[in-house]
């Protein structure tokens, strides 16, 4: 007779449990990211964003590194300085169900974005973009620094010793050779490694030079978005991915840059296959900035000068990755002259975890912003993107199939490549300060 109640009982309790488990509130819970980022002053228990009649059973023990935060009575818990928090999540107090380590960063606030920009840039050595024939005694093709082992992508960096920066050095260096020079030795750069090359220039009876047979290139620009301005700082990030050469699809190592304020002056409207793009004009005497990095999810440098937003007053707040949801946004960035306007879009999904640039996708809704571009053109990268008044992420990619469709980068993966903030590198204590609370 025990047996069987206690049979029943457990069957009772078991049905209680999946139809619990079966509420929408209680599902999304298992969606929760093992890893978060929270700022100081924000609730601790607004991490969960759960309903209270979903988890009355669900105990949390707080486990706090350094009294990083203070316990407001029973329901709240409020975070106080950078640090590490650890959340132990179990039924009934009883049974493990999750844990969730919180990383509290510092409060950081941000002019956004939206400013048109002209970027000029010259590489660190000189790339190769491509092979050219040089025309031998017999005007047969020949490709003597192809035939040597240089690759198209890779960068020259000295030719003989002599440390290379622009083309026209190399062409000088080469041109210059004569007979009793039989071959050159070439040092390049190749994913990060060193390698030398020794080349047996040809003479081109076409030219009346020696050549070795390369199209090289050593400066970039276009035209792109700026996305935040740090004020405390005073670096700024702009772009939302890296440049890249257009024949190679290499990233360009930078020795210097700068960044220009720049006017839009047509759009080409993007249609399925082709992106559309923003032309513009760089202005005279308006330098914004030099350019110190190009990494994967943006450009970033010092700004020579305060920047302000017309359309906020100050600074607004960073929203992390996980404080993101899908649904409504706006992004900003100009359609003509230098007018900065807010449009509105749809994040329609969130991908954790890239480090490619491709962290949400985004869909434009904005009638008038469609009318006039056809979608996300070029030069709208880096445009920023705000929700709930925080500052999450800019635009960086475009569907080219669907241009009314991209994608979009957290804005915390840009200020942890600008080097002015470091995510999670705090050690983790785990001395439990006895804070057992219940989500209510």
């Amino acid at each position: 007779m025990h047996h069987k109640k206690r049979q029943i009982l457990g069957l009772m309790l078991s049905v209680c449990l999946v139809l619990t488990f079966l509420y929408p509130q209680t599902q999304s819970y298992f969606y929760l990211q093992e890893k978060q980022r929270m700022s100081v002053g924000d609730s601790l228990n607004s991490l969960l964003n759960l309903s209270p009649n979903a988890f009355k059973s669900i105990n949390i023990l707080v486990k706090d590194d350094g009294n990083i935060l203070t316990k407001e009575g029973d329901k709240q818990a409020t975070l106080l300085k950078p640090g590490k928090v650890v959340l132990e999540l179990k039924l009934f107090g009883l049974i493990p169900l999750k844990q969730i380590n919180v990383d509290v960063m510092p409060s950081i606030n941000l002019v956004p974005g939206g400013h048109s920009i002209g970027v000029l840039l010259r590489t660190e050595g000189v790339m190769v973009v491509g092979f050219s024939p040089v025309l031998n005694e017999k005007n047969e093709p020949v490709f003597p620094a192809r035939d040597a082992g240089i690759a198209i992508g890779d960068v020259i960096i000295e030719i003989n010793g002599i440390k290379v920066v622009t083309d026209d050095q190399v062409k000088s260096i080469i041109s210059t050779l004569d007979d009793s020079q039989a071959n050159v030795q070439i040092t390049v750069q190749r994913n990060d490694k060193l390698l030398t090359k020794v080349v047996y220039p040809q003479y081109c009876y076409d030219t009346k030079s020696y050549r070795i047979g390369l199209f090289i290139r050593d400066n970039a620009g276009g035209v792109g978005t700026l996305t935040f301005y740090d004020p405390l700082t005073k670096k700024y990030g702009a772009l939302g991915h890296v440049i890249s050469d257009s024949e190679t699809n290499q990233r360009l190592h930078i020795r210097q840059g700068k960044i220009l304020c720049a006017s839009v002056e047509n759009i080409q409207t993007a249609k399925r296959g082709n992106p559309g793009e923003k032309i513009g004009i760089l202005l005279e005497n308006s330098e914004l900035g030099n350019i110190e990095k190009n990494e994967a999810c943006g450009i970033y440098g010092l700004a020579f000068k305060d920047l302000t937003n017309p359309l906020y007053e100050g600074t607004i707040p960073v929203g992390y990755s996980n404080q993101l949801h899908t649904g409504e946004a706006k992004i900003l960035t100009v359609l003509k002259g230098q007018e900065i306007e807010g449009f509105d879009i749809l994040i329609e999904k969130i991908m954790y975890g890239r480090t490619d640039g491709k962290n949400m996708i985004i869909k434009i809704n904005d009638e008038e912003l469609l009318k006039k571009t056809g979608g996300i053109v070029q030069g709208m990268s880096g445009s920023p993107i705000i929700q709930d008044g925080k500052l999450i992420g800019a635009v960086t990619h475009v569907f080219v199939n669907d241009p009314g469709r991209g994608y979009g980068v957290f804005i915390e993966n840009m200020l942890q490549e600008s080097g002015s903030y470091k995510f999670g590198q705090q050690t983790l204590g785990q001395s439990s300060q006895g804070l057992l609370f219940n989500c209510v």
